[in-house]
């Protein structure tokens, strides 16, 4: 069947898609699928959106186990095609890769684990990562954290609401490292003009679709004056054309310190990519960890969900330990992106029921539940959403 234009056929309902602009990305092919492609574990529903899914490592494969088992509970119409690509399991290759890229190019949206990159000092080979490589080859150069405690959970700083914008196609992470002189490393670091403003105004935009108030730019200009001062000018000439959102600038050092001292001050903060990584991790513990707090990238075309602070957690392989919390509140912010609204709702509400009562909690937060009774208890809590 031909792919109606703005409309999606569901097997349940008749949605129709607003134009949701370019940091939503564009919606997945609204064609009904008569007879879906099969992949392992999938999860066949007649008009289903078809979505990728990239377990990673560690516990990756765990926590894609936990999405599809309450996807399966809540009969979400999605379709996942899975694919495995990882650099330690011995499961990766250029041929994996286009697989993996031709999938999610045709999908547009796709949901993924950490894909962990092993250190090796002595490599000689291609220094990108397949993670790297994923994000320049899709050009997913928004990276987006939202940082919110969860009620029922207390952690040092309650009552926080704050999001993490990061450009990650550049910066440190170019992957253009040489070796200049015995024992002398030179590691490029790459900013651009094009891509400073584009991110820049991706998170004025966000704000400003969000009613979101203010954005601070975080940088090191003081110190890489050329390199960090044309990201600080680009943001400055950005937020001009933003006059109703405040616009405040921060080193990146000071940054650290103020979110631990105080995090309430901060509302949106843009970032270069190196910085962005860094502030993910801090801010995600502020909150409960990386195990709570959800994330996705954004191109002009295509979104990815994935945990907003990226751990492979392999010390937990196989002993049902992993919180699933961070990836279903991911695929409950992904089914929102594919105007599954109603779908969404009930999987967050159910997620934040299990933490607010406080009865089945993982070991990162302080409990002795298994990750297999968290996937329970959140299953037992799937009704209805409020006003659904």
């Amino acid at each position: 069947m031909a792919a109606l234009t703005g409309i999606r056929v569901l097997s349940r309902a008749l949605v129709v898609t607003p134009n949701l602009g370019t940091w939503r990305g564009l919606m997945t092919t609204a064609a009904v699928r008569a007879t879906p492609r099969s992949a392992v574990d999938d999860v066949k529903v007649e008009g289903a959106f078809p979505v990728t899914m990239l377990p990673g490592d560690g516990v990756g494969p765990e926590l894609m186990h936990a999405v599809k088992e309450v996807f399966k509970a809540a009969s979400v119409p999605v379709e996942f095609q899975e694919h495995h690509l990882s650099e330690v399991q011995n499961m990766a290759s250029e041929e994996k890769l286009e697989q993996v890229l031709s999938s999610m190019k045709e999908n547009k949206v796709a949901i993924i684990g950490k894909i962990h990159t092993p250190m090796d000092t002595e490599y000689k080979g291609d220094l990108a990562s397949y993670d790297m490589r994923l994000r320049r080859k899709l050009d997913l150069f928004a990276n987006v954290v939202h940082v919110k405690s969860l009620p029922g959970y207390k952690t040092r700083h309650n009552n926080l609401d704050l999001v993490i914008i990061r450009e990650q196609t550049e910066g440190e992470y170019s992957s253009l490292e040489h070796e200049s002189a015995r024992g002398v490393i030179e590691c490029l670091k790459i900013v651009t003009r094009a891509k400073s403003q584009r991110i820049a105004k991706f998170a004025f935009d966000y704000a400003t679709k969000k009613g979101r108030g203010k954005v601070t730019a975080v940088h090191k200009a003081n110190i890489m004056k050329l390199g960090d001062g044309l990201f600080l000018q680009c943001c400055e000439e950005v937020a001009e054309l933003y006059p109703k959102i405040k616009f405040e600038t921060m080193i990146i050092d000071n940054c650290c310190m103020q979110l631990v001292q105080n995090p309430y001050q901060f509302d949106v903060l843009v970032m270069p990519n190196l910085y962005g990584n860094i502030i993910d991790n801090l801010a995600a513990g502020l909150v409960g960890g990386a195990g709570v707090v959800p994330g996705e990238s954004y191109s002009a075309e295509y979104a990815v969900f994935e945990t907003g602070a990226r751990h492979p957690f392999a010390q937990a392989v196989g002993r049902n330990i992993a919180n699933p919390t961070a990836m279903l509140l991911s695929s409950s912010n992904m089914l929102r992106h594919l105007n599954l609204e109603y779908h969404s709702n009930m999987i967050a509400e159910a997620v934040k029921k299990v933490i607010k009562m406080g009865k089945v909690r993982t070991r990162d937060m302080g409990g002795y539940s298994t990750t297999s009774d968290f996937i329970k208890s959140v299953i037992s809590h799937l009704h209805p959403p409020h006003g659904g």
